[in-house]
């Protein structure tokens, strides 16, 4: 995903929070500079009187104002008018998080289809420590459901999908995520000790989703800002933000909290990248560096096959020739080989994996 130039973020107000309606406020910016919109609206949940515990204690639910709409059709309009401003703004190759529960999500997905955004996937966060449901009428209500989708089809939207394996332990990133609700120190409180914001997002969600899907250097904007989850957490991992809040008791805590974030340090923001975003280095450089030269002999690393390197770069063995992978194939009887990881040469009597000298070629690039 491109960068921000200087031009742009001279006219973006970075890891600032605008005071105002999210609509205005995004019409306010300019078109396609924002690379990742984290957008958590609005439920809707409809709530007719009071939620009680079955020891007649109060449940601290959401009945903010500015969660009540007079109708479907408001709330409908609303979403459109959000949805398209936000689209504007995104780069060409931009993404969308949205983040809802049962109540709005299905209606937002018809509206994120209906402004031209094309769907790459819903994540459910399974939350492993959820409200029970007190009246014992449903199903405890233990998900929320994310819609990711780019600004269009066919986008080339960032997907750091090694960075996501690797904080699965090894194992591919599923579209089902276990992660608990905000509790104990997470949970931010107000002046009287009570909940700062009611449905405040935990930082582990918004960690693994700019890990994901963002890069150090990008713009993440968040219209719905709450108490800052996104902005701290962009700002720990080396990303830009910008929050939009009307409520002026939310920005209060949330310039507060980002302002006692560290950002962590240069190394440790580097993640796992796929091997396909690693410049491509051709086995014949090799030859052409003098890394490896003409009539030097290659060796299987199964110990079985024993191949010449030619001044083209290419491989010729017995009754065999062609590049590093297809010699590899011929050899094995197989379908593909990976050359890289096949083969390897001699120095000083110890056998070395030519994937080596290009990782060397590759560190040199990068530096």
């Amino acid at each position: 995903m491109t960068k921000t130039n200087t031009k742009e973020a001279a006219t973006l107000p970075l890891n600032m929070i605008l005071d105002g309606d999210c609509i205005e406020a995004m019409n306010s910016l300019p078109e396609g500079s924002i690379d990742l919109i984290f957008a958590d609206p609005p439920y809707n949940l409809q709530l007719k009187g009071d939620l009680h515990r079955p020891d007649n204690s109060m449940v601290d639910a959401v009945d903010d104002h500015w969660d009540q709409f007079s109708s479907f059709a408001a709330y409908d309009k609303f979403t459109k008018s959000w949805l398209k401003a936000a689209r504007r703004i995104l780069k060409p190759n931009g993404a969308i998080w949205v983040i809802g529960s049962y109540h709005n999500i299905f209606r937002v997905g018809t509206a994120l289809q209906d402004a031209g955004y094309w769907i790459l996937n819903d994540v459910v966060w399974r939350k492993s420590n959820p409200m029970p449901n007190f009246r014992g009428k449903r199903f405890t209500n233990a998900h929320e459901t994310m819609i990711w989708a780019s600004k269009q089809e066919g986008g080339k939207y960032t997907f750091n999908y090694e960075a996501l394996k690797s904080l699965n332990e090894g194992i591919q990133m599923r579209s089902d995520w276990v992660l608990p609700i905000c509790t104990g120190h997470e949970r931010l409180k107000d002046e009287n000790g009570d909940k700062a914001h009611p449905t405040q997002k935990p930082e582990s969600l918004l960690h693994r989703i700019l890990v994901g899907s963002t890069n150090p250097g990008d713009v993440i904007l968040d219209p719905f800002f709450g108490t800052g989850t996104t902005g701290a957490v962009a700002k720990m991992l080396g990303r830009d933000f910008i929050g939009i809040e009307r409520e002026a008791a939310y920005r209060k805590v949330a310039e507060k909290r980002i302002a006692n974030v560290r950002k962590f340090d240069r190394e440790a923001l580097q993640v796992s990248t796929s091997k396909r975003a690693e410049p491509r280095v051709p086995f014949g450089q090799l030859v052409e560096r003098g890394m490896l030269r003409p009539g030097e002999e290659l060796y299987s690393m199964n110990k079985r096959h024993k191949v010449k390197v030619r001044a083209d770069g290419t491989l010729i063995g017995d009754d065999v020739k062609g590049s590093i992978h297809q010699v590899g194939a011929a050899l094995e009887g197989a379908p593909s080989c990976n050359g890289w990881t096949y083969w390897c040469f001699k120095r000083d009597g110890k056998k070395v994996p030519i994937d080596v000298l290009r990782q060397q070629i590759r560190s040199e690039m990068a530096n």
